[in-house]
């Protein structure tokens, strides 16, 4: 779902429809929130959903950052530090992934890291933008701040992801077609709980 609301955010974002595109966003971030209720009260989570989770964070994110940079090009060094990080960490997944194992799920402080920009993201957009304030000790501040915390957050996942690399612990190995096979069957389970929902 929120893979699809990256089109109509950044249609709405690049024509200047602020508002459109703020609703558009939050119904993304609320559909990402039912998705945990939903996957939580019936228990169908699911290591492939899992990994798909997290890509779908980072393509939203990243369809955020290049509309607001584009409008706002205080904010283009943050984007960058966020683009080489977001690259860094989806190659090394890609290699994990490569070597039949498991990449590390999110941390606290990458989910720090993550609610940091968008905080300094929609506070400079919004002094500037809805505002017409330009305070740039506070740009700058926001910016330091979620710059420091990005890069101590990839550091972080580099150092969980050397290690899993390194090791040979059974607890990190995967087969992705062990894991298509047990999503086919779950959503086979699940068209046979229907049906027979459907007939009573």
């Amino acid at each position: 779902m929120r893979i699809i609301l990256i089109v109509p955010f950044v249609v709405f974002y690049m024509h200047d429809q602020i508002v459109p595109a703020a609703i558009v966003l939050i119904f993304s971030g609320f559909s990402d929130m039912l998705d945990g209720v939903v996957a939580r009260k019936f228990n169908q989570f699911t290591e492939l959903g899992q990994m798909l989770d997290p890509f779908s964070d980072k393509l939203t994110q990243g369809a955020v950052a290049v509309c607001l940079a584009v409008k706002q090009p205080v904010l283009i060094p943050l984007l960058g530090i966020f683009v080489i990080k977001e690259i860094l960490m989806v190659s090394a997944a890609c290699v994990l992934l490569k070597k039949n194992k498991k990449p590390g799920g999110s941390k606290w402080y990458g989910k720090v890291a993550t609610t940091l920009f968008y905080f300094s993201f929609t506070v400079i957009v919004a002094l500037k933008g809805i505002w017409g304030i330009q305070n740039i000790a506070i740009t700058l501040a926001l910016l330091s701040v979620t710059a420091v915390f990005m890069i101590y957050a990839f550091v972080q996942y580099a150092i969980i992801y050397t290690a899993i690399l390194q090791s040979d612990d059974p607890k990190y190995a995967m087969n992705m077609n062990e894991l298509m096979d047990k999503k086919q069957k779950q959503k086979q389970n699940s068209n046979k709980v229907d049906q027979s929902i459907a007939k009573k």
